[in-house]
């Protein structure tokens, strides 16, 4: 029998082991890992010449916009900038116009998405309007998770209403899946964002106080407790500080059901880099101090921190160019976050084994994505090829993403991807999207994947 794809000449990452084989695919599996010489003939082969295969990254975090705000960022664009970046798999945030939060708005959104996707794409819902269209969220429309904002009410759920709060974790529990969290006191946030006015050198110190590491660890605290009320599963999104840390960690030592991701901007940079490039490092929760990010780092090495994730929230230039009261946190983060981290895996300061974990193998066991995060045989034939030792200078104008800036412009990295496999089908092949629109998938809870 002839398969579709051999990939020979590879180095593949399995089982915290480097193994030199070839990969046979069939259609979007994975049916053998063996020598060459073992491996069925094969309408095409690639030759990678002892790169290094990875499991296809996953990132939990990911805002590709699109509908009203594809002016932003549209399904294929943001797609493009994953397979770009190495990303076989993200998942979409809901905080989009309109709001995904009803079994209506998550069918057209995926509806929309799926001949425009080049990645595969899983889609949170926000809360519903009311407690009983959860189920069908899930279950009917394969909402991979929840997302709950606690800085501002996007959704069912207003954050100061805990009792609500409460009736919608506890539901959510039975399903089996988690809700992400936006982790930032809505009170406090609001008490202090109304003295902010515009971001001058002499009140940036004004939005780190509204958007505090108390804020992050009352938050989590709240939410934490809340979860283990209800037996609910969390997830804490984009973990920034030292304080926050600290509540995950109690959490977790009190058998609540919570995990945790954290970016490479929260890692990379500090505080100091927003007061000097403005706010193009205007991020939410902001960047924080050179001690967050040691402590961050130490938890990275550890093993306390679950995932990475980009995070990807582009904006055009000129929406970061607003009064702080107006102007848009987040930074497009889907084509140089593996770079950023293989840089580190370079430096030694982060082991491959903790960054395939953290990107692939940790995001598949918390999405429940069985199949994918391992490359094995029977395994979806998701896979990253990258090159450890290529040097490039980060240019967001070349970037697949509208959003053409990044505080990470001018930066030298070691370590690359050079070809993205998705379902089998070559979709990135050195910096070149060389695939058709529709090559992804849609990703969801109701299918046994």
């Amino acid at each position: 029998m002839t398969i579709d794809l051999i990939i020979k000449n590879a180095n593949l990452y399995i089982e915290k082991r480097i193994v030199k084989a070839g990969i046979a695919i069939e259609g979007d599996k994975i049916i053998k890992i063996a020598k060459e010489t073992n491996l069925p003939p094969a309408s095409k082969v690639i030759d990678l010449d002892g790169k290094l295969v990875l499991p296809g990254l996953i990132d939990m975090h990911v805002h590709l916009r699109d509908e009203g705000l594809s002016y932003k960022e549209d399904f294929y664009s943001g797609t493009a900038a994953a397979a770009a970046g190495g990303l076989t798999t993200i998942v979409d945030m809901p905080n989009n116009q309109p709001v995904t939060m009803s079994l209506k708005t998550l069918r057209e959104r995926m509806k929309r998405a799926k001949e425009r996707i080049l990645v595969n794409v899983a889609f949170h819902s926000a809360f519903p309007a009311s407690v009983e269209e959860i189920a069908h969220l899930v279950e009917k429309g394969g909402a991979i998770a929840f997302k709950f904002f606690m800085d501002r009410k996007i959704g069912g759920v207003h954050p100061k209403d805990d009792q609500t709060l409460f009736d919608y974790l506890k539901t959510v529990a039975k399903l089996g899946v988690h809700v992400a969290v936006h982790a930032e006191d809505f009170s406090l946030i609001k008490r202090n964002e109304s003295k902010v006015k515009f971001l001058e050198k002499e009140n940036i110190e004004i939005f780190l106080s509204a958007h505090s590491s108390d804020r992050e660890a009352e938050a989590i605290k709240k939410i934490s407790r809340i979860a283990q009320e209800s037996s609910a599963r969390i997830h804490i999104c984009h973990l920034s500080s030292f304080k926050g840390l600290i509540e995950v960690l109690n959490s977790k030592r009190r058998g609540i059901q919570v995990s945790c991701e954290i970016t490479p901007h929260h890692l990379l940079l500090t505080v100091d880099d927003l007061k000097s490039k403005g706010k193009i490092a205007l991020v939410n929760p902001p960047l924080r101090s050179k001690d967050d990010v040691i402590s961050l780092w130490k938890a990275v090495h550890e093993g306390k921190i679950d995932t990475f994730a980009s995070d990807h929230a582009p904006h055009m230039l000129e929406e970061k160019s607003l009064s702080l009261k107006g102007a848009c946190t987040g930074i497009p983060g889907l084509e140089t976050m593996l770079p950023l981290l293989l840089t580190q895996v370079n430096k030694g300061y982060l082991t491959l084994e903790n960054l395939v974990k953290m990107t692939s193998e940790r995001p598949a066991q918390i999405l429940g994505l069985n199949g994918r995060g391992k490359i094995t045989e029977g395994g979806c034939a998701d896979l990253t090829v990258i090159d450890l030792s290529r040097k490039f200078k980060i240019d967001p104008s070349s970037f697949y993403s509208k959003a053409k800036h990044s505080p990470f412009e001018g930066w030298i990295v070691k370590g690359k991807p050079i070809k993205t496999f998705v379902n089998g089908c070559l979709i990135m092949d050195e910096g070149e999207i060389v695939a058709s629109p529709g090559c992804g998938k849609i990703v969801t809870r109701k299918k046994k994947l």
